[in-house]
């Protein structure tokens, strides 16, 4: 998954270029769809450095083979990102969350 086809689809959902970040916790990792969206002034990235940002975040997606999960969960979820509120995406790695979760 290409950081374009990941902006592509969070601003399908939900109108805006949110940021995404990897989360793990401990036995768990997650894919946060975070508050801030690239078309605030106060956001802090440029658009070079964000699209560069999701192009590692797609890129990881598809390493650990879960750009469908994501892709369906998206466009199936009611949720909305909100100010302290990320809409977060649990990645169900099967058989590699070994490798993933170290």
């Amino acid at each position: 998954m290409t950081g374009q086809e990941l902006r592509e689809i969070i601003t399908a959902k939900w109108d805006y270029s949110y940021d995404v970040q990897i989360r793990k916790t401990p036995g768990k990792i997650f894919l946060q769809v975070m508050w801030k969206y690239q078309e605030q002034a106060s956001f802090p990235l440029s658009e070079v450095d964000y699209l560069a940002h999701l192009d590692t975040v797609g890129s990881y997606l598809a390493a650990m083979g879960t750009v469908d999960q994501v892709r369906k969960f998206i466009d199936q979820t009611t949720e909305r990102p909100r100010l302290g509120k990320a809409v977060s995406i649990l990645l169900n790695l099967g058989d590699r969350a070994s490798e993933w979760i170290l």
